[in-house]
């Protein structure tokens, strides 16, 4: 076999495994995020795949920062949308608004990106259940997602990755 034919060998079998344990955790998270009656469970395999395209080192770091960005949205978004109608501008506001808290925070880009993006499914997407309802399961689909993947990266980590 030759050198090129072994790395195309060796770089095949590593996105075998890579995808084996990409699906595995999607499905763990999904099923825990079911049996524990979240309505929209798809958003704990979401953040499970966001968690697994990371090394464990690197998605511990930034998956702080995630815990703490999506509860920012979901508290603010909750708030606003309890408080406030729901418009472009107000949106826009609110994001905005999210910005200055992260600083103020002291909290980086990161979690001031999951923060909007958690602000904008709390505030954009029609619920038949109310916000603070919605705002909850979020936060706890998000959660099970974020420690799946990294339960699942400590316990199986990628063939050949550092932390």
């Amino acid at each position: 076999m030759t050198t090129k034919n072994r790395r195309v060998s060796s770089a095949n079998r590593q996105w075998f495994v890579h995808s084996i344990r990409t699906a595995l955790a999607a499905i763990v998270s999904l099923v825990v995020a079911r049996v524990v009656r979240m309505p929209e469970a798809y958003w704990a395999a979401i953040t499970t795949l966001i968690v697994m395209q990371s090394t464990l080192g690197a998605a511990l770091a930034v998956s702080w920062k995630r815990l703490v960005g999506t509860a920012l949205g979901v508290l603010v978004g909750a708030l606003v949308t309890t408080w406030l109608p729901r418009n472009a501008f107000v949106f826009g506001s609110v994001v905005f608004v999210v910005g200055m808290l992260s600083a103020a925070l002291r909290l980086d880009r990161t979690a001031y990106r999951f923060a909007s993006i958690t602000l904008a499914i709390v505030m954009l997407i029609a619920h038949s259940e109310p916000v603070w309802k919605v705002a909850i399961h979020r936060f706890v689909e998000v959660s099970v997602g974020i420690v799946v993947g990294l339960v699942l990266t400590a316990v199986w980590p990628e063939p050949g990755a550092t932390t």
